[in-house]
């Protein structure tokens, strides 16, 4: 028996040699075949949904002898997040998406980056000058659709009624009975594409736009989840009439969401509704990655070259999405009602050749809608301080001569008809000789808007410019900070917003000097209660230098409105603005 195990052993050894040997020879006749001088790796991430379809099609080139410039290529396909890879993107450039926050550690940057939708891009470049990826066709495509379950889509003429965007906000606006919800926009390309279609919706309602898009808001936010599976975990659950009222009841999701919820067969389907004009689709643009090396880059326009062949198609039909034309492949489950092709044409950046951005997913009115989204749904405590000196009161010819003052008064009235109730706002103006020896005076502390709403829009509208008055503005600043530092409040962002038009501290009785100030904010700013500074100056003639060394000090930002009639959407930004997470 021993002598059988060693001659065992020995053949499994000699065994042993000749497949390590036999690996070794095709390892070795792979990268020496002819034409083929090394290797390369390309790596690839890419949105969940579509990475396996990805993957399969890579492995079938790079099993029939993938190669690029006489090197042989190996394809690495990741599934990850768009929002972890455009944190690490933003990161790297340095800039930062509202909403998305910092790089998870677990993201990395690829060389080709198929998100799902192309407004990832367009935000990144939005922000960061030095984001220009090739390429960016799109290889897939899902469109947006409000999901239903079957039963509450019927009770409002679903499927035989051809519903529109309208009959949506009616529901919306009006009825208890629908239970709205989103995925948080800021991070979930299929919840802003939704976000960005209501919001225009709303927006032709003449002059009841306003408070439908914030009506249309706050019902979404009050059935917001974090991520998707959260969202759909919220669908009901049980056939039960109770179970279905309480449940979730609307939702914009992709047709590929909706298509893979149904294939588990929950008790209750969702129905997708089409509706027109369609919103943004998920358009899954194949982006090469800025810096990509030459070798690298041929390769993934080869993989490019596969991932556009009808075997594609229908590797993306069995995935539950569509090609890139909007039909489907062999394998695809069409949702009731799905119409062929379906969905949007592709969103591309101005920055491309040949490009446009495609209606409302321009990056300018991207950044404005979440702006207003986080400025509803994520409530705040905060301190206006509007300049009233003398030269607020000239007239600017671009807004039909209104004031400075007027115009300021417009923008700060319409961010006052955003807060929520859970808001806590104050208003203070200044100038110069306001009483008290103070170049500031408090017209409004700061209080819920709850109680204050209608005090708050009182005096906001009865400010009126000093004749003569001068600008006491770091005095101002510093008084401002101490006062919303004492009374700071934890779980929410405490910040102020200063308006000014003036050149910078105008102030003939002197007050404390630019280096004091520094000196004293740098001594009061406790990291365990921070208090942001967003200063918004109008015209061209604003110092900006000496008010951004202020806002490195204080945490915040300056704004500049060359033209004050911009002040509205800088306002916006001015007020949703979240540098720091709430403690």
């Amino acid at each position: 028996m021993h002598m059988k195990l060693r001659g065992a052993g020995v053949i499994a050894a000699a065994m042993a040699l000749v497949l390590v040997s036999v690996g070794v020879y095709f390892g070795y006749r792979q990268v020496s075949q002819p034409g083929c001088s090394g290797s390369a790796k390309l790596t690839v991430s890419a949105a969940s949904e579509i990475a396996p379809a990805i993957k399969d099609a890579a492995k079938s080139w790079v099993d029939g002898g993938a190669e690029a410039d006489g090197v042989c290529v190996a394809v690495d396909v990741i599934a990850q997040d768009p929002v972890e890879v455009a944190a690490v993107v933003a990161g790297k450039h340095g800039v930062a998406l509202s909403g998305v926050g910092q790089a998870n550690g677990d993201a990395t940057m690829p060389d080709v980056w198929v998100p799902d939708s192309s407004t990832w891009l367009l935000r990144l470049q939005g922000q960061a000058s030095g984001f220009a990826p090739t390429n960016g066709q799109s290889i897939a495509r899902s469109p947006i659709v409000i999901a239903m379950p079957e039963p509450v889509a019927a009770a409002i003429g679903w499927p035989q009624k051809k519903l529109g965007w309208q009959d949506l906000l009616t529901q919306l606006t009006t009825s208890n009975s629908i239970k709205p919800g989103i995925v948080e926009p800021t991070r979930d390309a299929a919840g802003l594409a939704g976000l960005l279609a209501l919001g225009e919706q709303a927006g032709k309602l003449g002059a009841k736009a306003q408070e439908a898009q914030t009506s249309v808001l706050r019902a979404l936010a009050s059935g917001k989840s974090a991520l998707r599976e959260d969202l759909l975990a919220k669908f009901p659950n049980s056939t039960d009439p109770a179970s279905i009222a309480q449940a979730l009841s609307a939702a914009p999701l992709s047709e590929e969401d909706v298509v893979r919820y149904n294939a588990a067969k929950p008790p209750i389907p969702l129905a997708a509704l089409y509706l027109e004009p369609a919103p943004t689709s998920l358009d899954y643009p194949y982006a090469v990655m800025p810096g990509t090396d030459p070798v690298k880059a041929k390769a993934a326009a080869g993989l490019f070259r596969v991932l556009s062949t009808k075997d594609f198609k229908n590797q993306l039909g069995a995935a539950h999405l569509r090609a890139a034309d909007g039909t489907w492949g062999d394998g695809f489950e069409a949702p009731a009602g799905a119409p062929s092709p379906a969905g949007t044409p592709q969103v591309t950046s101005s920055a491309n050749p040949g490009g446009s951005a495609a209606g409302n997913a321009d990056p300018k009115i991207i950044d404005t809608v979440l702006a207003t989204w986080t400025a509803v749904t994520l409530p705040g405590r905060l301190l206006a301080v509007i300049d009233i000196s003398g030269t607020m009161g000239g007239k600017v010819a671009s807004a039909g001569n209104l004031t400075r003052m007027q115009i300021t008064q417009q923008a700060a009235s319409k961010g006052l008809g955003l807060f929520s109730d859970d808001w806590a706002v104050g208003l203070w103006v200044f100038s110069s000789n306001l009483g008290g020896g103070k170049d500031y005076k408090e017209l409004v502390p700061i209080q819920p808007v709850s109680s204050g709403r209608s005090k708050l829009a009182a005096q906001l509208g009865a400010v009126k410019p000093k004749k003569g008055g001068d600008t006491g503005l770091y005095d101002t600043i510093l008084a401002a900070y101490k006062n919303v530092q004492n009374d700071w409040q934890s779980g929410r962002v405490n910040s102020i917003v200063l308006l000014t038009d003036g050149i910078g501290n105008d102030d003939p009785d002197g007050g404390i000097t630019h280096p004091a100030l520094l000196n004293e904010l740098k001594r009061i700013k406790d990291d365990k209660r921070p208090v942001q500074l967003i200063i918004i100056g109008l015209g061209d003639e604003v110092n900006r230098g000496p008010l951004d060394q202020i806002t490195k000090v204080t945490g915040g930002q300056v704004f500049v409105a060359n033209d004050p009639t911009a002040i509205g959407d800088i306002f916006l930004k001015a007020i949703s603005l979240r540098p720091t997470t709430p403690k």
